[in-house]
């Protein structure tokens, strides 16, 4: 991948100091328990560039990130998620203390570009890392079991999987784009004694709603751990 990368004549390497030298704007893409070594490796060249380090990591904590850089160093740590490949991202972030409204509005505009993303306290992050974070898995899920309801009742699966997409497409671009609350919008689809209040009953009584609910606290609960993970995985740096 690098050649091919290199061969594009893009910048391509396996050193992690080498980009730190070359970034005012470094990205941190590792797994949370590989932050700590991988910030210590590039403090002292994040000290001297005065670069803003980013980090995707889930669960790890502003506070892990600064003690790993020296004193001083700017830090923002975000949650993207996976549809930012098709520009319709949904990111949180949050600033560390030395960070400053230009930071925040940098990174803002980046993540905006691929779809929209929210400035949050950090305490909020790992409920981030739940909802928008791993939605999209459940999401996935969701298109895959309307698709299976659709075949179910007689539709060719690939028919039923271009509708079935479509529909939560389409029902997320009215949430969003009327402002109007989802509950609402749902009531104007359910017809007295219609077809779609049978749906929801049914969807209802399966548990539906825990469900989601507890898909998010749990995924939740998973990254305050992996960030509990990362932070005691190796001692603060001594820069």
């Amino acid at each position: 991948m690098r050649e091919k990368h290199a061969a594009s004549g893009f910048f391509a390497t396996d050193s992690n100091v080498a980009v730190a030298q070359r970034c005012d704007v470094l990205w941190i893409a590792t797994k949370p328990d590989v932050v700590p070594a991988v910030l210590t490796e590039i403090g002292a060249i994040v000290k001297s560039r005065d670069a803003l380090v980013v980090s995707i990591a889930a669960g790890v904590s502003l506070d892990t990130m600064e003690q790993h850089l020296p004193p001083g160093c700017r830090v923002i740590r975000v949650m993207p998620n996976l549809p930012a490949l098709v520009s319709e991202c949904a990111a949180g972030f949050c600033c560390g203390k030395n960070a400053t409204r230009a930071d925040s509005k940098h990174v803002k505009a980046l993540l905006d570009s691929v779809g929209k993303a929210d400035e949050v306290p950090e305490k909020l992050m790992d409920v981030v890392t739940g909802l928008s974070g791993s939605g999209p898995a459940f999401g996935f899920l969701m298109i895959e079991a309307l698709a299976d309801g659709g075949v179910r009742a007689g539709l060719p699966r690939a028919t039923a999987l271009v509708l079935a997409a479509q529909t939560l497409k389409g029902a997320a671009a009215m949430v969003l784009e009327t402002g109007r609350h989802p509950g609402e919008l749902k009531d104007q689809v359910c017809s007295p004694g219609g077809t779609t209040i049978a749906g929801v009953e049914a969807l209802e009584k399966a548990g539906f709603r825990a469900a989601a609910m507890g898909a998010v606290t749990a995924a939740a609960a998973r990254s305050a751990e992996l960030g509990a993970a990362a932070a005691a995985k190796a001692p603060p740096s001594k820069l």
